[in-house]
């Protein structure tokens, strides 16, 4: 059978769940996910199904790059989750590459991510800090990387990162 990728559906909300919790084996992420539809800070949520079950997730949030003297507005990434039986097949790169191409018809400009430093470059994204842009907390550079959905759209936008408040960061 064929995995198709769609808009999440209010309908979605317990598989969406079940895949967080199976993909990280652990219900943070899928607690998260829940806080952060609850407060309205859902900018995108994808979801890949097969047969009618929903077998991986990708949520983009808003956030934001503040700076000494400015604040821009940001995309985080955060969580990406397939379920363990249908992970290293491509589909978190599909959600990933789906939810960018959204956001960029959307009018988005930037995208952030905080993940694994081999895995998020074959999209585009590069170390965050090469434009000034900086983690508010202590993780090796090459894990927090941005994406600039516009041409020079990274550019002139130094600062902290800061995530909605239901990441608890």
């Amino acid at each position: 059978m064929t995995i198709r990728t769609r808009f999440e559906q209010a309908s979605d909300k317990n598989q969406i769940y079940t895949v967080n919790e199976r993909a990280f084996g652990q219900p943070d992420e899928a607690d998260l996910v829940d806080r952060l539809r609850a407060a309205g800070r859902v900018v995108l949520s994808l979801v890949a199904e097969k047969e009618d079950k929903i077998v991986g997730h990708i949520l983009f949030t808003a956030a934001e790059i503040v700076g000494d003297d400015h604040t821009h507005p940001a995309i985080a990434l955060a969580p990406v989750a397939v379920a363990p039986e249908h992970q290293r097949k491509g589909l978190g790169g599909r959600l990933i590459e789906q939810g960018l191409a959204e956001l960029t018809r959307g009018g988005y400009h930037r995208v952030i991510v905080l993940g694994h430093a081999d895995y998020y470059p074959r999209f585009g994204f590069l170390r965050a800090d090469q434009y000034g842009i900086l983690c508010p907390f202590d993780v090796p550079p090459e894990v927090f990387m941005a994406l600039a959905l516009k041409p020079d759209r990274l550019e002139n936008c130094a600062g902290t990162m800061r995530w909605a408040p239901e990441f608890g960061l």
